[in-house]
Formats: structure tokens, sequence, C-alpha cells
């Protein structure tokens, strides 16, 4: 179980492609967040995964500093287990708060596009300028001393002709564990969706490029289409379920499925619940039924079993409901799942070990760690050999 925790409705960019603008609204107050951390405590009674989101989290260093510290506290008396995440875009980011996650095991998530062209198109400051400038230095500071930070990546019609570009940019950069997002509600047309394909076969082919060449990275999705093969059935134990792995906090206490519905408000028949009252298990019971349900044309589809469709949040941004999925989505989702099956028969036929580590040996990420912490390998390289 996680919660995500919506400190504010307060941001210090106007991306263009943003599912929630930001607008004008209280920040979470520090009771709220402790109400949602004893939540999280009844519902998983192993460690409960704490995500800070927005808005912009970093809005708000000194709650995210109180609510650690009461979760520490509640952990010593025995009241749960807790671990951090939190996804921002980086720009507030500065050395002291680095110290504070880095004491803390908070982890820390870093929105960027890519390439300059790519990353200012969208990811603007509030007076129209770009922001890239401002952000790379923060990413190399978090990167210098947490090479495996998560990095997010968005794709959109705009700027799909520097998808390779961009994460080649991001890896020469010391990124080791980059994730790749379409913005699935940009206009996409069948000219861009054929530019899309174009660019994730060359990323397929530059991904066993790598591999050959014993480059560390993660890249996703091509990394969980190459799980879900070798998984088989199991793959299906990773899809989403709405309402059941995770649940999102608004800065008022309101209870959500996922991150996107907290805009539909406390009023709409997304909330199911308050921190102060508990979750209504009938309203979660009834989204999470609902979002399970058969779809057509899903059903007669040969990559089913394998694709992404099953995201209710994806789903209701895209289309307005929980069971319908965006054409872009299956178009998406069938152009990877062939790239990322040659990928896997190129690399498993070759018995590479690297690839063999990585995705047939659960210890992998432990023994990964600890051969960078005792032999660190050479920064990333886009030159000749890889």
């Amino acid at each position: 179980m996680h919660l995500t925790l919506h400190l504010t409705t307060a941001c210090n960019l106007r991306c263009a492609y943003c599912y929630s603008p930001p607008h004008a609204g209280p920040s979470m107050t520090p009771e709220i967040g402790r109400q949602a951390l004893e939540l999280g405590s009844r519902l998983q009674k192993g460690s409960c995964g704490v995500i800070f989101f927005g808005g912009e989290p970093l809005l708000c260093k000194d709650l995210i500093r109180t609510i650690v510290a009461d979760a520490r506290a509640m952990q010593r008396s025995g009241q749960g287990r807790f671990h951090f995440k939190m996804t921002t875009n980086g720009l507030l980011l500065d050395e002291e708060f680095l110290a504070f996650a880095l004491q803390n095991d908070v982890l820390i998530a870093v929105s960027i596009d890519g390439v300059r062209q790519a990353h200012d198109r969208y990811r603007r400051l509030p007076d129209g300028s770009g922001s890239f400038d401002r952000l790379l230095p923060k990413l190399k500071m978090l990167l210098a001393v947490r090479p495996y930070s998560s990095v997010l990546m968005v794709v959109d019609p705009e700027t799909v002709g520097q998808m390779v570009d961009s994460v080649v940019f991001l890896l020469d950069e010391g990124c080791r564990y980059l994730i790749v997002s379409l913005n699935y509600a940009g206009q996409w047309t069948d000219a861009t969706l054929d530019e899309l394909g174009r660019q994730c076969q060359r990323l397929g082919e530059l991904y066993v490029e790598w591999t050959r060449a014993g480059r560390k990275f993660y890249l996703r999705p091509i990394e969980m289409k190459l799980a879900s093969h070798i998984k088989g059935p199991d793959a299906c134990k990773d899809f989403c379920e709405l309402g059941i792995r995770q649940i999102s906090v608004d800065p008022q206490g309101y209870l959500y499925p996922c991150v996107q519905f907290t805009k539909a408000g406390p009023q709409s028949r997304w909330c199911i619940g308050h921190v102060s009252s508990g979750v209504d298990e009938a309203a979660r019971a009834r989204l999470f039924q609902e979002s399970q349900q058969e779809r057509e044309p899903c059903t007669r589809c040969a990559v089913r079993a394998r694709c992404n469709h099953t995201c209710g949040c994806l789903n209701w941004q895209t289309t307005g409901t929980v069971t319908r999925v965006s054409p872009v989505l299956c178009r998406y989702e069938q152009m990877l799942i062939p790239i990322a099956d040659r990928i896997g028969e190129t690399l498993f036929s070759e018995q590479n070990p690297l690839f063999l580590q990585k995705h047939y040996n659960p210890a992998y990420p432990l023994l990964s760690l600890l051969e960078d912490t005792l032999a660190p390998g050479q920064p990333f390289s886009s030159g000749p050999e890889g």
C-alpha cells in the first residue's frame, strides 16, 4: 500500500500538458499528514509507502520534515513502518534538503523531459521561459549522490522526434533509472504515432547495444514489457488495482483511488473517504470492480495479458471513464511489445550475462548496488562503443 500525499495544489512551473494545473488552495496541514500516517499504518501491516506529491511538494519542505519526523516517532512506538519517496520538478532542490533526504531515506524522483528543446517545449516557468537550464544542475547534484534516483520523462506529439536523443542525453548525464511516459492526452496523429514507432525501434536497437557493452540502466517501459514476457501469467499481478495498492490524499485529507482523481473533488463519485474517518470500503470496492470490467476490444487482443489497459487512472484521464481505453495506449502497447520481445530474444539467445542477471536474478538490484559501491563503473557514454 502506498499513500500519495498531495501536499499542495500550487506549483512553481506552468507545464502546458499538466493534467491538473496549479490553482489556489490551502496546503495540507501537519494534522492531516499525521492522520494520513495513522491511516496508512492501519491499512498496511508491513511497511507503508508515503509519496510526497503536488502540485510541487518542495514548496512544502517544512511540512515534509514534520511528516517524516511524525512517522519516525510512530515507528519507535511500534505504530507501523514507513518508507518515503517524492516526485518533484527539482527546481527547489538544494543541498540542505538533499542532506535531509539522504539522512531520512527519502527517495527523490525528478521530472525532466530530455534535451533542452524537448524539455522547454512544455515545462516552463510562470513567465513563459524554459526551466531546463535551472533544472539540469539540480539533477546533477542529485545523481552525484543517488545515481539510481528515478528520472521521469514525458514524450508528447510535439517532442516525439527528440525521444531517442533525450534518452541518450539523460543516460549520458548519469541517469540510470529512466521512466519514459507518453502524454496520452496529447494530440497524437497517425504521423506522430508512426514517428513514435520509429523512435521506439531505435531505442530497442540501442538497448541491445548498451547491454552488450555492459552498461547499467533501467529503461521503463521496455523493462516492464520484458518482465511481462518472462513472468508469463504472473505478469498480471503487477497490473493496476484501482484504489487497492495506492490511495491519494488531497490537501484537505479526502481520499481517492489514484493521483488524477483528486481534481474531481470530495463531492465526486471518486472520493472514497477521509483520513479522519477512514476508507469508505463500499466506495473503494465499487470503483475497483468497475475498473476490472472486461474492455472491448481488449478481450480479443493478443497482447491483453501484457498490456497497461487496466490502468483506471490513465483511462479516466484520456476517455473520461475507467473502463474505456485510449486508442493511443492501444497503438503504443502494440508497437512496444514486439520490440521488447526482439530485445529479449536477441540477448537471451546470446546468453548475455548482464541481461540474464537483470531479468532472471531477483537479487540483481542488491548485487548491482554492491558492485557499484565496491567498484564504481565509468559514467554512461553514448560514444561509438554504445
